[in-house]
């Protein structure tokens, strides 16, 4: 199974170019989209999943035409948006039962049998009887993906899943979407690098709607091996270091920034040449474009 995105683009009304001559070629497997807030993650997710369309390109999954053949794809498809609303008054049990109608599972048996089936998958079935205002966000984004995987797909697109989840929350669902991924098309849309490091074994990176580097994480890593140099700075000297250096990332410890640079040369300077991470890929490509 593959999909196909070729020379996607779309630009809204007041003239933001959201895609611009976005390819992709995604196979089997987690696939993680990274790129910051407003990057057109969301935008490419919502066409893909056939919710929008793009002003030119095109987009096939095992021959289908997603632009063409929308209800088509939509057989195939399962999507999580980065926010769905929940009747908060009735129980996991009845609503996932209820969009399963609406997703063609009219036969009760074979219905009934699909929705034990995933909330025993999503771990939510001693949960089942309990309404769903009452779930933690975890248990919501876990809901989300059983009602995504309904009908069974070969295409399954997530849009920022893990935001605002605890640690916890965040593993069981790494989890999920690995066991998924392994006969499944996963789209791993997100700004948290961590995701993406943790699930996908291919990447790209978005920024300002254009796609700026894909690969798979460990080659993309090696791409920036031996450039990256880290120095722990005071507050008022980040300014002048931006400066002088290519500075790609900054954080706290203990209060103190640290930078990490980009350098073919050893800049010296009380400079500290570590091991790159795939967080310095991304800032690298997020900082310089």
């Amino acid at each position: 199974m593959k999909l196909i995105i070729n020379n996607l683009s779309k630009t809204y009304a007041n003239n933001t170019r959201a895609l611009q001559n976005v390819t992709l070629n995604i196979s089997t497997g987690m696939f993680g989209l990274l790129g910051p807030n407003g990057a057109g993650k969301s935008t490419l997710m919502r066409t893909i999943a056939t919710l929008q369309d793009a002003d030119n390109g095109s987009i096939t999954f095992d021959n289908i035409d997603l632009i063409k053949e929308k209800f088509a794809i939509r057989k195939v498809l399962g999507y999580l948006p980065q926010e769905f609303g929940l009747y908060p008054k009735v129980s996991a049990e009845f609503l996932l039962s209820h969009l399963a109608v609406l997703k063609g599972l009219s036969n009760k048996k074979q219905r009934n049998e699909v929705v034990r089936a995933l909330l025993h998958k999503t771990n939510l079935y001693e949960h089942r009887k309990k309404n769903l205002g009452g779930f933690s966000g975890g248990m919501k984004q876990r809901f989300g993906i059983a009602q995504a995987l309904l009908n069974d797909p070969k295409l399954l697109i997530v849009d920022e899943p893990t935001a605002g989840l605890d640690p916890a929350e965040r593993n069981r669902f790494y989890n999920l979407l690995s066991e998924i991924g392994e006969n499944t098309v996963v789209i791993l849309s997100t700004h948290i690098v961590d995701d993406v490091k943790e699930l996908c074994t291919n990447m790209a990176i978005i920024n300002e709607g254009q796609v700026v580097m894909q690969g798979k994480p460990l080659e993309l890593i090696e791409s920036v091996e031996g450039k990256v140099y880290q120095k722990t700075i005071h507050k008022n000297e980040l300014d002048d270091y931006k400066k002088q250096y290519n500075v790609i990332h900054e954080k706290l410890f203990l209060g103190k920034p640290i930078i990490h640079i980009l350098s073919d040369d050893n800049p010296k300077d009380g400079f500290e040449r570590i091991g790159a991470e795939i967080e310095d890929v991304y800032f690298s490509q997020i900082t310089n474009n």
